[in-house]
């Protein structure tokens, strides 16, 4: 009875593991499994999954190829074709799982979708524009300002988008277009060119302004270096000049003092180098007039000191005819 039991039970286990090997699946890194609970779709986020009960769903990229033929203002044709690429957008997940179903091939349904959304959006922005004004730029702002449109109707996003080609049908509306476009850069470049050789004349003429102000700001800052120059000369001049003015008066005063002396005590005139002078003339040339020069230095003294040096040699001479009558 025991052994039974244990069979049964070991049988049921088995039956559970072949069960969990059947239902229970690893998740792949790239892979999204969703759910519903309560009416909500949700993500599992373990590492192991009912298969059952899930919707692995690959967030991989869907390419979008499209080649449009538009109607521009006047009836002209033109063909376009678009190259991009979609993925599922997870606060979207509801629009995908509405619009794509309960599948993992939904992204895919989906991107079909949003080809015809696309194709539409570039008939209604062609329609408005005449053929010349058309350009791959604005189309593409166009479309990336609606991309939020795409993702919450259809769930998923615009990983990217470009126009691969914007051309008429017509191949002489598409000659006469180039041959326009080529005037138009001609004349641009010409236009450019003037620009750039205008701007050269421009900026030489505002060099040699330039220049001509630094030479004449040179001038002047030489001239007012020169006045500074001539001034400090002048100043050193006028201060020699007081200082030799100094000098003199300072002797002039000497001399006055000294002529004061003399005329206080004649007998210093004995001393001085004039009357030395003569008296060795005197002693050589008894019987000869006797020539005593000066300089000018020692004639600045004045008449005054010649005439006291008179007066004494005047006293001296009578003194000495009166020793010699006596």
């Amino acid at each position: 009875m025991d052994i039974t039991i244990g069979i049964l039970i070991a049988a049921i286990v088995m039956v559970f593991v072949l069960l969990a090997l059947f239902e229970y699946r690893i998740r792949r890194p790239d892979v999204w499994l969703l759910y519903e609970s309560r009416g909500q779709i949700r993500i599992r986020k373990g590492l192991f999954y009912p298969r059952h009960f899930s919707l692995p769903l690959e967030r991989t990229t869907y390419p979008i190829r499209l080649s449009i033929d538009a109607t521009a203002v006047g009836n002209l044709e033109v063909r376009l074709k678009l190259v991009g690429s979609v993925a599922p957008s997870l606060e979207h997940i509801h629009s995908l799982i509405r619009i794509g179903g309960w599948k993992t091939e939904a992204v895919e349904k989906v991107a079909d979708e949003v080809q015809v959304l696309l194709q539409g959006l570039v008939k209604e922005y062609v329609e408005q524009f005449e053929i010349h004004a058309l350009s791959s730029t604005d189309i593409l702002s166009y479309l990336n300002e609606r991309s939020t449109l795409i993702q919450d109707k259809f769930g998923v996003e615009l990983i990217s988008l470009a126009v691969q080609s914007l051309e008429p049908t017509d191949p002489e509306i598409g000659e006469a277009l180039r041959q326009q476009e080529q005037a138009r850069l001609l004349e641009q470049t010409e236009r450019l060119n003037h620009q750039a050789r205008s701007a050269a004349a421009q900026a030489k003429f505002q060099a040699d302004e330039e220049i001509s102000q630094m030479e004449h700001d040179l001038k002047l800052k030489n001239a007012e270096l020169k006045m500074t120059l001539l001034e400090q000369e002048s100043a050193l001049t006028y201060q020699s000049l007081d200082d030799e003015l100094k000098r003199n008066r300072m002797r002039l005063a000497f001399e006055k003092e000294e002529l004061e002396v003399l005329k206080n005590s004649p007998e210093l005139l004995m001393l001085t180098p004039q009357a030395a002078r003569l008296a060795e003339a005197s002693q050589n040339l008894k019987n000869a007039r006797t020539i005593v020069s000066f300089n000018p230095q020692e004639l600045a003294q004045g008449s005054e000191l010649l005439g006291v040096f008179q007066s004494l040699m005047q006293r001296a001479l009578e003194e000495k005819k009166e020793s010699t009558e006596e």
